[in-house]
C-alpha cells in the first residue's frame, strides 16, 4: 500500500506543477487585456499621468515667499521686522537673512519705486535690504 501511495505522490509531484503552469498560462491569455493577434496591447509602466511628488521646500524659501507676500500686502518695514523676528526665533535662518533681505529690497523697488523703497530701510541683516534696493534701482 505504501509503495502505491509513493508512486501516486511522485507522479502528482511531477505532473501537478506542469498542469498548474499550463493552466495559468492559458488563463492569462484568455483575458480581455491580453489582446488578440489583430490588436496588440503592451502592459508596461507608463510615465504619463503619474503625479510628481513635490520636493519639500526649505524653511528659508518658505520664509522668503511669506515675506514677499507680506511686502505686497503691508509694507517692506513690516516684512523686515518679521524677518528679524524669524531669525531670532530660528537662528538657523541667520545665514539666509542677507539673501532674503536683498530679495525684499528688490521687490520693494518693483512695488514702490526706489525712493519710497529706501525709506523703509532697517538695519536688519547688515543692511542687505538697502543693497537690494540699490541693486534694483
Amino acid at each position: 500500500m505504501t509503495h502505491t501511495a509513493r508512486r501516486i505522490g511522485r507522479s502528482l509531484a511531477l505532473v501537478l506543477p506542469v498542469v498548474l503552469v499550463l493552466s495559468g498560462t492559458l488563463a492569462v491569455t484568455s483575458v480581455p487585456w491580453a489582446g488578440s493577434s489583430s490588436q496588440t496591447q503592451m502592459l508596461t509602466a507608463s510615465s504619463e499621468n503619474v503625479p510628481v511628488r513635490a520636493k519639500p521646500r526649505a524653511p528659508q524659501d518658505i520664509l522668503r515667499d511669506k515675506l514677499l507676500a507680506e511686502l505686497q500686502e503691508e509694507d517692506p518695514g513690516v516684512a523686515l521686522m518679521q524677518l528679524q523676528r524669524a531669525v531670532e526665533e530660528r537662528p538657523s535662518l541667520a545665514r539666509h537673512c542677507r539673501s532674503i533681505a536683498r530679495a525684499l529690497g528688490e521687490a520693494a523697488v518693483q512695488h514702490y519705486g526706489p525712493v519710497v523703497a529706501q525709506t523703509f530701510s532697517r538695519p536688519a541683516c547688515d543692511t542687505s535690504y538697502a543693497t537690494g534696493v540699490a541693486h534694483a534701482s
